[in-house]
């Protein structure tokens, strides 16, 4: 399991394992939180084209689909 805290979530890169659209490369580019810290949006950037989408922050933490940072 990747380990990440929500709270270093923003500004962090990420490899997705299976390359969608040639799309492998994303950086988070922002997290909004409520008023009990908990994370209520992420959305991250393809690194390629710029295109920008919505995902679940946990999804993340899961190796089958993500890297961290950029390999």
């Amino acid at each position: 399991m990747n380990r990440i805290h929500p709270k270093k979530l923003l500004h962090s890169k990420w490899t997705k394992v299976e390359v969608v659209n040639k799309l492998k490369h994303f950086s988070v580019i922002k997290v909004e939180y409520d008023e009990q810290q908990n994370v209520i949006e992420c959305i991250i950037r393809a690194e390629m084209n710029a295109a920008e989408f919505a995902i679940e922050w946990r999804d993340l933490k899961d190796p089958q689909k993500w890297k961290i940072g950029w390999q």
